[in-house]
């Protein structure tokens, strides 16, 4: 049912690129329209951890696992909690080394720009259109004709939103509106850390670090290229951002705000705001309700953040983006359906329960990272996998 369609797939991530390398795997005819101007126009957020039954399975479908291989960083799935002093109450890096590809609790880490660019890659030339930032689409025949701010306009029988948490195609499917999770986000990047922020660098050893206290977290992320990546977590009104009257392009207006809403931290944290060489954007987090639905299209679906954003505090978004395009591959190529609207159909049914389940996971965990004994949960959680994970080693050793 799919040969004689065209597909667009809108946005470029991880999981709009994941689908449309699995579609050409079936000869299928796919493009990716993003909005980037090229391959290297945008600064690519904190590492992913990719999970064994979701993101590496898409890989393992996809063909791509030695490309991952080959692009992952070893050890930098190490985990490190500290307390708002900076003193380290649970190090990942004192456990032997247990996991490894096959084990299901085996969470390897890559970075962003090396994840997308091995998807690229796989891609047949031409398959992306860069500069397409969308701007509406129009019913036409039996799909859609699409409309881009740089004048050009596509046709296509089938479009995938891919498009991320603010998605300009959810609103052709549904009119659910996003609930603010009251956790904001200040996310930054530090190039050169081992020079602009060296005792966070020597505190992180090439991998994460959770610090927890007080109602609120920093998480820090070391990255391949020698920059680290952090975003703090705070209980802010939803219209913070805008009513805080802070410049979040001025670096000393967020430093002058965070020496406020932590002066109960360390100053060993001040390392993140205290160099030019570094870039800062506040991110308010939603969440879709936990029962959304809506009526299936014959022509149009969503995949990822489209679909069901939510706070990043159990690792999902990634992971659930590219099982999203493992399933909806592998129901529209599903000779048992009778039409697209049908395997559409089934996707979505399997994709929403699964979302809400991982939603309301990803909720209890916000809540409890910033609730006032925020430490000492994650950290019996930590030890909790680890007895759980030598107890399962024991019992396959026997």
């Amino acid at each position: 049912m799919m040969y004689d369609k065209t597909i667009a797939i809108v946005g470029g991530g991880p999981g709009g690129l994941t689908l449309a390398r699995l579609l050409q795997q079936k000869d299928i005819t796919v493009t990716v329209y993003e909005r980037d101007k090229d391959q290297y126009g945008r600064q690519q957020g904190a590492t992913l951890d990719l999970h064994h039954d979701s993101g590496l399975r898409a890989l393992e479908m996809a063909g791509l696992m030695d490309a991952f291989k080959a692009s992952y960083r070893p050890g930098a799935d190490k985990m490190r909690i500290a307390d708002s002093t900076g003193a380290v109450v649970y190090d990942d890096h004192e456990q032997k080394e247990l996991s490894d590809f096959g084990n299901d609790t085996f969470r390897p880490e890559i970075d962003r720009g090396p994840l997308r660019d091995l998807l690229i890659n796989s891609l047949l030339p031409g398959s992306i259109v860069w500069d397409s930032q969308f701007t509406e689409m129009k019913p036409l025949a039996d799909g859609w004709e699409l409309h881009f701010t740089n004048g050009e306009v596509a046709y296509a029988d089938i479009v995938i939103a891919a498009d991320g948490a603010n998605s300009k195609i959810r609103s052709y499917l549904t009119s659910i509106q996003p609930i603010y999770s009251g956790i904001t986000i200040v996310e930054g990047n530090i190039y050169q850390a081992s020079q602009n922020a060296p005792v966070l660098n020597t505190l992180l050893q090439g991998g994460k670090v959770f610090a927890l206290g007080s109602e609120k977290s920093i998480i820090l992320s070391a990255k391949g290229d020698g920059s680290l990546s952090f975003y703090t977590g705070t209980n802010e009104s939803e219209n913070w951002v805008r009513e805080s009257g802070i410049d979040f392009t001025n670096r000393q207006e967020v430093f002058n705000w965070f020496k406020e809403r932590f002066n109960d931290w360390a100053s060993i944290w001040d390392e993140l705001f205290t160099s030019d060489d570094s870039y800062l954007i506040p991110r308010p987090m939603y969440h879709f309700p936990l029962d959304q639905h809506w009526e299936t299209l014959p022509n149009l679906t969503m995949i990822g953040d489209a679909a069901h954003r939510m706070p990043p505090y159990a690792g999902e978004g990634v992971n659930m983006a590219m099982q999203d395009a493992l399933e909806l591959y592998e129901n529209l190529t599903n000779p048992a359906f009778s039409d697209v609207r049908q395997a559409i159909a089934q996707y979505e049914k399997q994709m929403l329960l699964r979302a809400s389940a991982t939603t309301e996971l990803t909720l209890q965990q916000t809540e409890a990272l910033h609730a006032p004994n925020g430490l000492n949960y994650l950290v019996g959680m930590f030890r909790d996998m680890d007895d759980a994970d030598s107890d399962m080693r024991r019992s396959e050793i026997r």
